[in-house]
């Protein structure tokens, strides 16, 4: 199988039956010179959107109505094999309107009391795969097989699913399986989703071994490496404005890349979010996040949605084309790159029965991890946790008896620990698996209660409030780094005061943080707080118990909270890069984040661990049209190489020549 390429497109097309023509304004030779302009090498074309209509002739669908019998998809196929542009085709899985409304009986029902309202709001009806329409898929990606063969299979809203329709309870009722229990409906969904994905690999393989295959469900579920392995390489949907936020693809990649699979990080050129027609970010926006997805260890994916016509909007790939100029420039700079890492977050949403790609006890752990600079995975419990200098447990990770024991055996090779919450307890016990030097007392009555420092904070030794719970524990080793202070009392009809909650009682004498030789104990929920509030002193005590835990991290650097920094090896190079990117972004309307001005940054320091002197050590940028190489003044000492960086526009590669 060939790997996939670094300058994608994903090309929407979900075009109504209402819309007056389709597909009349295409043009071969416009199409090509688009994707010459965005300088795209591969791009996604649509067989089926979630209207349900076939852009190309069809025996298993039917081809949609105002493209009088055209060939769209043929089209646009036979355009991209004359300027080697790969093809993968995309067709809807778990949407399609017109067949829902035809066959409602087929559509999810995710409560007893549930199913498809066609009344109220404009939107699709999802489709149950343990029906008969799972049949009509399957053939209609024969079908695709059959008359294009394509570079690869692109399968759309497709995740395992909560089902109650006839077809779920009559299946679960075979089984033994018990539709009352939501734990067993649960289960009956991954199974079903199982099921569908092998369908759907049976209906390429039967034709090609080499196609790839994805199905997309706008997350990659941590700890379900299962599901992963229905993909022939991941795509992490993560457009910064549209919901996801500009910190979802750090971590989804840093669990990506445990993975050993390929992946895409892909955005989008809308203001917002899928479906937005006339919407555009700034080329500067574009230029970063395509900068950001080769730095985390991927390739690029931009979203677009043609207009019904199928004229491309040479705007757009103009706009796509300043991103991806730049992206073609530094591939070299990428090729074949291996992470190096320092530090394992055990991820929450990994032990959690309903996924959450916003996961707040990830989110806050990775979210303090990028602002300190460190390097990092997300791992789930079936990770090799040896190469790791520490494991983060954040807030909610209890402990079986199989997880307690690898974790000892990595205590026991040197490698340290850090917990908080409830993290380190045994799953079915209220006393702690590990050796973290304290003693469970039970849960903190008190919420918010205050941490108060042992360490020197930058707002002194006082009291700060902590807004998630925490738990009562006794020292029985090491130091205590904090304080766990209560209120007087928590806020009630009966009792409150203040505008918000009721002030330290002072004379704390809990400890809040305790640190061994190999671990390190946070007595609140600080990951989850961090997520939800972004205190400074939250961050600030994760990062004073990461610095003591560990041992020679592989890079420092003095970028601002908003950078970020990575580190890889290329071994058929023989040489270390280092990326260093900024931006800072605004507020802009309602929860949107955007990108306009890119603010360089200058006299950047970078220490580099490096296992012997470097030969040369250079800044690569992109600067008009092409990648300049600035020599940079080092130092060599001790294992690392100390760099100074004279400035940074938006992402800078520094390279350290073995």
């Amino acid at each position: 199988m060939k790997p996939i390429r670094y300058r994608q497109v994903h090309l929407d097309f979900h075009t109504s039956e209402c819309v007056p023509s389709v597909g009349d304004k295409f043009d071969k030779a416009q199409f090509q010179a688009a994707l010459i302009a965005g300088h795209v090498n591969s791009i996604t074309v649509f067989s089926k959107c979630h209207h349900g209509w076939a852009y190309h002739p069809s025996t298993a669908n039917e081809i949609h109505p105002k493209l009088n019998g055209f060939d769209l998809l043929g089209a646009e196929l036979e355009a991209c094999r004359e300027i080697d542009v790969n093809a993968p085709v995309y067709l809807s899985a778990g949407l399609d309107e017109k067949y829902a409304r035809r066959h409602p009986e087929h559509c999810l029902k995710g409560s007893p009391s549930g199913g498809p309202d066609f009344l109220n709001g404009a939107h699709y009806h999802g489709l149950c795969y343990n029906t008969p329409y799972m049949d009509v898929l399957a053939a209609q990606i024969e079908e695709v097989m059959a008359r294009y063969n394509p570079t690869g299979i692109f399968l759309d809203i497709s995740a395992p699913r909560v089902c109650y329709c006839q077809y779920c309870l009559e299946s679960m009722r075979e089984k033994g399986m018990d539709p009352h229990d939501p734990a067993q409906v649960r289960e009956h969904g991954m199974m079903v989703y199982a099921e569908y994905c092998r369908r759907c690999e049976e209906a390429v393989r039967k034709y090609n071994p080499d196609t790839t295959i994805f199905h997309n469900a706008g997350n990659i579920t941590r700890g379900r490496r299962d599901h992963a392995g229905f993909d022939t390489h991941l795509e992490l949907e993560s457009l910064p404005t549209g919901g996801w936020g500009y910190d979802h693809f750090p971590m989804s990649a840093a669990y990506s890349r445990t993975l050993d699979m390929e992946f895409l990080g892909m955005t989008g050129k809308f203001h917002t979010t899928w479906g937005e027609f006339g919407g555009f970010k700034h080329p500067n926006a574009l230029r970063y996040e395509a900068a950001l997805s080769i730095a985390e260890g991927a390739k690029c994916s931009i979203g677009d949605q043609l207009h019904p016509t199928g004229e491309m909007n040479l705007s757009t790939y103009n706009l796509i084309g300043k991103a991806y100029a730049e992206v073609e420039a530094k591939e070299p700079y990428v090729t074949g790159a291996r992470h190096i890492t320092d530090i394992a977050v055990l991820s929450a949403e990994a032990f959690t029965a309903n996924p959450d790609r916003n996961c707040p006890y990830d989110v806050g752990a990775c979210r303090i991890l990028l602002e300190g600079k460190y390097l990092f995975h997300l791992v789930d419990q079936y990770e090799d946790l040896m190469p790791y200098k520490l494991l983060i447990l954040p807030d909610v990770v209890r402990i079986d008896d199989a997880l307690a024991a690898k974790l000892n055996a990595y205590l026991a090779a040197g490698g340290k620990i850090l917990c908080s919450g409830e993290s380190g307890l045994k799953a079915d016990a209220d006393e702690f698996a590990l050796p973290l030097g304290v003693e469970y007392e039970g849960k903190n009555a008190f919420c918010p209660n205050y941490m108060v420092p042992e360490y020197d904070a930058v707002n002194g030794k006082t009291a700060y409030v902590m807004y998630q719970p925490a738990r009562n524990v006794k020292a029985v080793g090491g130091t205590v780094e904090a304080l766990l202070e209560e209120s007087y009392f928590n806020r009630a009809p009966e009792h409150f005061c203040s505008h918000q909650h009721t002030p330290n009682d002072p004379g704390a004498d809990r400890p809040g943080a305790i640190l061994t030789a190999n671990t390190g104990y946070i007595a609140w929920n600080l990951f989850h707080d961090y997520a939800e509030k972004g205190s400074y002193h939250l961050k600030e005590l994760a990062l004073h118990m990461i610095a003591a835990l560990l041992d020679r991290p592989s890079v420092k650097t003095n970028l601002p909270d908003r950078g970020i920094v990575t580190y890889t090896h290329q071994a058929d190079e023989n040489r270390y890069v280092a990326h260093l990117l900024f931006a800072h972004t605004t507020k802009r309307g309602n929860g949107i984040e955007v990108i306009e001005d890119i603010i360089p940054l200058y006299g950047i320091s970078l220490t580099a661990a490096v296992p012997t002197a470097p030969k040369r050590v250079y800044k690569a940028e992109y600067q008009d049209g092409r990648i300049v190489e600035t020599a940079l003044s080092y130092t060599y000492e001790n294992g690392y190489v100390h760099i100074a960086v004279d400035k940074v526009d938006l992402h800078a590669m520094v390279i350290i020549d073995g």
